[in-house]
């Protein structure tokens, strides 16, 4: 039988789907890791006195360190190996990640959760890049799929912990749990080659960072790098705006403007949403390599501009929450697939983990006004309707897509 003839998943090898467990293993286990601060909101704002605004600002730094960690990083992949950055990054944010647990002051919090950021912003920088490398052309949008997926997990993971270690042991035991996935890397060591089309790329330990930098901005490289930093911008904003305090608007009281659903029954509702959110990454993927990259992902975007503010509606309806809950993830969550393999499509071997790390944090960075934003809105007029605000956002991002060229099927170069 010829390989074209194989299922999809028989035309790749053993190596191929290593590097797609470990990136997404560490995109699983970053999830876990940064959604603790997520679902241990309500009782940190408690004990350090802070407004929702305070509390939103706390995400928003962790937001923009994650931004300056995936600049960093993609510098670091590009010039020492996609592998090796990823296993770093893996360890910065587990580490910081259980060093939150000793924070006792507002000024201690702040510096773990920064490292946590920027850590967690290296992950994906590094691990979407040596996906998108390994797969072939024809299967890179299913594997940065899977890929994203773990994100879900990841989520699911944090949401089950939270529901177990929260109401007995605090917030403190629960920050101790995310030491765990600085083992992970071991396996990534002995188990994980970097891409033979990086091995290959002889410029890629020439020029400093500032030098890929540049190479970035100047021709021909510069309008792709602005016109797709807008577009990551708008779906980050929505998507920081929305995740981050979700879990709050579940758990916080009716008369707070949440759904008075408790810190158990919020985590037992996030569990269907996050299944959806799995499906999402994982449909789009295919979804993306059958019909490309632009109609999918403004399907996705348009989807969600539709769907949030009725969720954000019906906070009295505990039926609906739960039934919705499985759309909003799939819709909300799903579009993110497009950016590991459409990114790495539109730029050389020589500079794609610092063009791929660029583009998609400069969004990060300005996503950090999102929780803050939203936390100032939810002071104003409760969490519910604060949470509306997200859909011009990812109306927005449908529209930017149309500046953007179609990738579908191209060969890195």
């Amino acid at each position: 039988m010829k390989s074209d003839e194989l299922p999809w998943y028989r035309q790749v090898g053993r190596p191929q789907w290593q590097a797609l467990f470990a990136a997404q293993v560490g995109w699983m286990l970053d999830a876990m890791d940064v959604m603790f601060y997520a679902f241990a909101l309500g009782a940190i704002q408690a004990e350090f006195h802070l407004s929702s605004a305070q509390a939103g600002g706390l995400a928003a730094v962790t937001l923009l360190t994650s931004a300056l960690g995936g600049i960093c990083f993609g510098f670091l992949a590009d010039r020492q190996g996609r592998a090796r950055a990823l296993m770093l990054s893996i360890l910065l944010y587990s580490g910081f990640t259980a060093l939150t647990a000793s924070a006792h002051s507002l000024a201690a919090l702040l510096l773990w959760r920064s490292m946590v950021g920027f850590g967690m912003g290296g992950e994906w920088s590094a691990g979407s890049v040596l996906v998108s490398e390994t797969w072939p052309a024809e299967h890179r949008g299913k594997a940065v799929g899977i890929m994203q997926s773990g994100w879900a997990i990841g989520y699911i993971l944090a949401a089950l912990l939270a529901a177990l270690i929260l109401p007995v042991y605090g917030w403190r035991v629960l920050f101790l749990v995310g030491i765990l996935p600085a083992f992970f890397t071991l396996w990534i060591r002995r188990n994980v080659a970097e891409p033979a089309l990086w091995a290959a790329s002889r410029d890629r330990r020439h020029g400093s960072a500032f030098d890929s930098l540049f190479s970035c901005l100047r021709k021909p490289h510069r309008k792709t790098v602005l016109t797709a930093s807008l577009l990551t911008t708008s779906v980050l904003f929505a998507y920081w705006g929305l995740f981050t305090w979700l879990p709050s608007f579940l758990a916080r009281p009716l008369e707070q403007g949440g759904a008075g659903l408790g810190i158990l029954k919020s985590s037992t509702w996030i569990v269907p949403m996050q299944i959806g959110a799995f499906f999402g990454y994982f449909c789009f993927g295919f979804l993306a390599d059958r019909f490309g990259r632009r109609p999918v992902f403004q399907l996705f975007l348009l989807g969600a501009a539709l769907v949030v503010p009725v969720y954000g509606q019906i906070a009295r309806y505990e039926l609906w929450l739960l039934l919705l809950g499985p759309l909003v993830g799939f819709l909300g969550h799903g579009y993110f697939s497009v950016f590991g393999a459409l990114l790495a499509e539109l730029f050389p071997t020589a500079i794609r983990g610092t063009a791929q790390g660029l583009v998609y944090n400069v969004g990060r960075a300005f996503s950090a006004l999102a929780p803050y934003t939203v936390g100032a809105l939810a002071d104003l007029f409760g969490l519910g309707s604060a949470l509306a605000v997200t859909a011009g956002f990812f109306l927005s991002g449908a529209l930017l897509m149309f500046l953007l060229p179609e990738t579908r099927g191209a060969r890195l170069t």
